[in-house]
């Protein structure tokens, strides 16, 4: 884990809220791991005075393979992010990690489901391309991506070009079907029972999503998205309620954000 002062590499729109955001970094992010994140915070930052969360959405490589640095994947969603939204190459941010545990894909899954919901489609890039540089093939598997509209639906050229498959729904029927996009998901996954299934996004979907994880016995990882403080667990800040039979609450920063579905307690 490092604190860094980095430079913004480049700010690219992707919708009217969102931005990809390239930053260098410290070679010891090319060992990071996909669902692993970085806790940032812009310089001289004061209201708030905490740093936020984001999720490592790729790595930089020069044309050679030399390591440069992360990308981020930014929502605006308040005064932090639309600050980040702002930010010109060559502007600074300070920057903590890589932190978490990410996604592990035992090497004997070949039918892989992913399932993003909005932002969550953010770690879900990193996940694909690590799979697709490991010359897994993807053609079997498929990323569900799910938003209210389709300025919502991010990144579907990038997943097509590692040949994975992409089903997307809307809310409001704008872009794919209107459904909600765990409903997809499980029609395919009773046609053909993947491997595994991994997903990221809003806590209702995780839930819906490890219900039918549970229902069809599908192994399932799931990254869960919660308010986190400092991410390294000295806050407590991002306790998620638990099965374990000692009853110990689970903490995203430490314990996850990726975890197995079957540890969270959906219901309280």
């Amino acid at each position: 884990m490092n604190i860094d002062k980095a430079a913004i590499l480049w700010n690219q729109p992707l919708s009217s809220s969102c931005y990809r955001i390239g930053i260098t970094t410290s070679a010891q992010y090319a060992y990071s791991t996909p669902g692993q994140f970085v806790m940032l915070r812009l310089p001289n930052q004061t209201d708030p005075l905490l740093r936020r969360p984001f999720s490592i959405h790729r790595l930089i490589e020069s044309e050679n393979g030399v390591f440069q640095g992360i990308e981020i994947l930014v929502k605006v969603v308040g005064r932090i992010t639309y600050s980040l939204s702002l930010r010109q190459p060559g502007d600074t941010v300070d920057i903590l990690g890589p932190l978490g545990h990410g996604f592990s894909v035992p090497p004997d899954c070949t039918r892989i489901f992913m399932a993003a919901g909005g932002i969550g489609v953010a770690p879900m890039l990193f996940l694909a391309t690590s799979l697709f540089k490991k010359q897994i093939d993807l053609s079997s598997s498929i990323i569900f991506i799910g938003g209210r509209s389709r300025s919502d639906i991010l990144c579907e050229a990038d997943f097509t070009a590692l040949n994975l498959p992409v089903t997307i729904t809307t809310d409001d029927g704008s872009l794919g079907d209107q459904c909600l996009i765990t409903h997809p998901m499980e029609l395919c996954a009773r046609e053909r029972l993947p491997d595994i299934i991994l997903a990221c996004g809003p806590s209702g979907m995780l839930a819906c999503v490890a219900g039918i994880a549970e229902s069809l016995n599908i192994p399932c990882q799931i990254s869960m998205e919660t308010v986190m403080a400092c991410g390294m667990g000295a806050c407590l800040g991002c306790a998620v309620k638990s099965k374990r039979p000692d009853a110990r609450r689970l903490h995203a920063c430490l314990d996850g954000p990726v975890m197995d579905s079957r540890q969270f307690d959906f219901l309280h």
